[in-house]
């Protein structure tokens, strides 16, 4: 699941806010996502509550793509890895944050 207007975020029990560093919105996420420089597209995933509590962070890290946890498994992490840096497929991906879904496409490519 990616991050979405409707991820998890702290409370304050005296207050009833959400802190400031855990507001974001859909779009402040997709731009964090499509900004990071890197050789592997990143996506955004939801922190833990847990974490952006003790770290004071925003609701959301990033993460390759084809992590294990938007994936469903290991497996399948490493199989959209291999063929990600393969020469052999292509692979797009597409994610829509507004949903939480993710669209990965491999496709062997005419040799």
């Amino acid at each position: 699941m990616l991050f979405t207007d409707e991820t998890e975020r702290p409370v304050n029990v005296l207050t009833g806010d959400t802190p400031e560093y855990s507001q974001a919105s859909v779009d402040e996420v997709r731009a964090f996502a499509a900004g990071i420089d890197r050789d592997t597209p990143q996506i955004a995933l939801p922190a833990s509550v847990e974490a952006q509590i003790e770290t004071a962070s925003k609701p959301y890290t990033a993460a390759a793509f084809f992590h294990f946890k938007v994936t469903g498994s290991l497996k399948r992490h490493r199989a959209y890895h291999a063929a990600y840096n393969s020469d052999r497929f292509s692979v797009e991906f597409k994610a829509d944050y507004e949903s939480g879904n993710l669209t990965i496409t491999v496709e062997e490519k005419d040799c």
